[in-house]
């Protein structure tokens, strides 16, 4: 497992976290959550085909 595939994973699941979080409580930038969660996985998809 490579260190930008292990970062796309780390900030997805942050960002999982942080929706959740929203969910139960308002917090300001709570929708920064769903931005997370788009580039964490587009970065796990795009490193995970990288052949190395």
């Amino acid at each position: 497992m490579n260190r930008t595939f292990a970062t796309g994973v780390g900030l997805t699941v942050a960002s999982v976290l942080g929706y959740a979080a929203g969910v139960l409580a308002s917090y300001p930038g709570r929708a920064f959550a769903l931005t997370g969660l788009m580039i964490g996985i587009t970065v796990a998809a795009v490193s995970a085909g990288d052949g190395s």
